[in-house]
């Protein structure tokens, strides 16, 4: 069964792909439909995702480290 995770990925959030952070960079959710997230990454531009195949991570830029 597939699970869907899309209602947590909305447009706007800021995310990073746990597999390819350094590469890709910082993105922010420009669109969901079903499993499929397009993300404007710092990096690389724009990517479609899906979800069930690509380990995204939600992060806050406002977060002081």
């Amino acid at each position: 069964m597939m699970k869907n995770y899309s209602s947590l990925f909305t447009p706007g959030i800021y995310v990073i792909n746990n597999d390819k952070k350094i590469e890709w960079g910082i993105g922010q959710i420009q669109s969901s439909i079903n499993n499929f997230i397009t993300i404007n990454f710092e990096n690389v531009g724009k990517k479609t995702i899906n979800l069930n195949e690509v380990n995204l991570e939600i992060i806050n830029i406002n977060a002081n480290s």
